[in-house]
């Protein structure tokens, strides 16, 4: 399913494999008349296909002074899921969302180029999630974060793709200047700026209770790191949780499109891996 939606959604399957609840939302914000973010996920339908497969999480952020924003977004985003829906069963999720992240790129490259005689420039952040057994597989491009909160403390699992972070990364700037400078907004990488695209990736062991959090600058820009952990840890409704995350960004900004995605852990099955196949943990 994908979309953006203005009123959160929220779906649960319970499996042998892994036990995830969710619930999304996106806003277009005070300011923008429009909405150049784009959200969707794909939840597998049988326990089989949760072991074989996984879950997919995905959101993207058209970029802002660019024509057509919202196609380059919607455009990344339809291609991950129906790419993730297309795999091969029990392919690494590393090398799928690699491939996936690449092909995303091409797609919005090419959707650019068709859109008239010169092509109009299109470009979009794009953050994955790939859910399975007791793993998080994150892949991003641009700013647009994925965060993880346990026990009431947030880890941010992506790394801002922008002139400010690359500056930050290299020691020329503190942390506090990064998150006032003027290029904190202006992105080192994208989707759609060239053929081929960096995309990063890291795995993350997942525990019961864990919350993962997507979401686009319009969020993150605008709430704190210790607010977001603190809403989504205290609200037992995921629904309720992201449409106080969206109203308390309006509320202290708002001058950008808001879309986030909730997505709590409620049982893993731990799994070793050998020759590249799992095999259960006692």
């Amino acid at each position: 399913m994908a979309g953006r939606a203005d009123d959160a959604t929220r779906s649960s399957l319970q499996s042998p494999m892994l036990e995830l609840e969710f619930a999304q939302l996106s806003d277009t914000g005070r300011v923008r008349e429009g909405n150049e973010d784009y959200l969707g996920y794909v939840a597998p339908a049988t326990a089989e296909a949760a072991s074989s497969t996984g879950w997919l999480f995905a959101l993207a952020d058209g970029v802002g002074g660019h024509d057509k924003g919202e196609v380059a977004s919607r455009t990344a985003v339809e291609c991950v899921l129906a790419g993730f829906r297309a795999a091969k069963a029990g392919e690494s999720h590393a090398t799928l969302l690699s491939r996936l992240v690449q092909a995303a790129n091409e797609k919005v490259l090419e959707a650019g180029m068709a859109s008239r005689s010169g092509g109009i420039p299109m470009a979009t952040t794009l953050v994955s999630c790939a859910l399975r057994y007791d793993r998080a597989q994150v892949a991003h491009v641009g700013d647009s974060r994925c965060y993880l909160v346990r026990r009431g403390q947030a880890t941010v699992l992506t790394r801002d793709h922008t002139l400010a972070g690359e500056q930050l990364r290299m020691g020329l700037l503190s942390a506090r200047e990064a998150a006032d400078s003027p290029n904190r907004h202006m992105l080192s990488r994208s989707l759609g700026s060239g053929m081929f695209v960096q995309v990063e990736t890291n795995e993350h062991q997942i525990l019961p209770d864990d919350i993962l959090v997507l979401c686009s600058d319009g969020l993150h820009g605008a709430v704190q790191t210790s607010e977001i952990a603190a809403i989504v840890s205290h609200q037992a409704d995921l629904n309720a949780a992201a449409q106080r995350l969206v109203a308390f960004a309006n509320q202290t900004d708002g001058s950008d499109n808001i879309s986030v995605q909730i997505i709590r852990v409620r049982g893993v099955e731990r799994v070793g891996m050998y020759r590249g196949r799992p095999y259960r943990l006692r």
